[in-house]
């Protein structure tokens, strides 16, 4: 439900779950990723339903059709990046999910990504509480979101370094 339109994200009950035993944190997290991608097909169906009920109050309302048009070819051009950087980090991972369905991004490609973000996220904090034990919840909470930025920054840096270094 969290990627399309449920508040809370997943990594509270995932934490919780985990904690509470350690030695099924692993299947919890596969559980958690499973769920969020479907989920996250949820939300594109929400995005390209909803979009296509609303689209005459929004264009030209709110914004024009060039503008939208500019906007969902940047975000079409960018899709898989985009969405495995919301799927991992502590991006809104279903305005991402939403946007790939009014955007009409390939459905593969959300599957894909967000199966890679999600389950990366996920099993990150399943397989610290697995390994390292309930002991590494308080680590977790106070630095998880760091960390993710951290590697998104890397990952990024690392991808334009491949980039501009050919």
């Amino acid at each position: 439900m969290e990627s399309s339109f449920f508040p809370v994200p997943p990594d509270v009950l995932l934490l919780a779950l985990s904690v509470g035993a350690p030695r099924r944190a692993l299947w919890f997290a596969c559980l958690c990723s499973a769920g969020s991608v479907a989920g996250g097909v949820f939300g594109y169906l929400i995005g390209h339903y909803a979009w296509e009920a609303v689209r005459g109050f929004f264009i030209p309302y709110v914004f024009s059709q060039a503008a939208f048009d500019r906007v969902a070819t940047l975000y079409n051009d960018n899709a898989f990046v985009a969405i495995l950087s919301a799927a991992f980090t502590p991006i809104p991972y279903k305005v991402f999910t939403v946007a790939a369905g009014v955007c009409g991004v390939n459905l593969g490609t959300l599957v894909v990504a967000s199966a890679l973000g999600r389950s990366a996220r996920f099993f990150m904090v399943g397989g610290a509480v697995y390994w390292l034990g309930p002991r590494v919840k308080v680590w977790i909470e106070r630095y998880f979101d760091w960390l993710a930025w951290a590697l998104l920054v890397l990952g990024v840096g690392g991808f334009v370094a491949l980039k501009y270094l050919r």
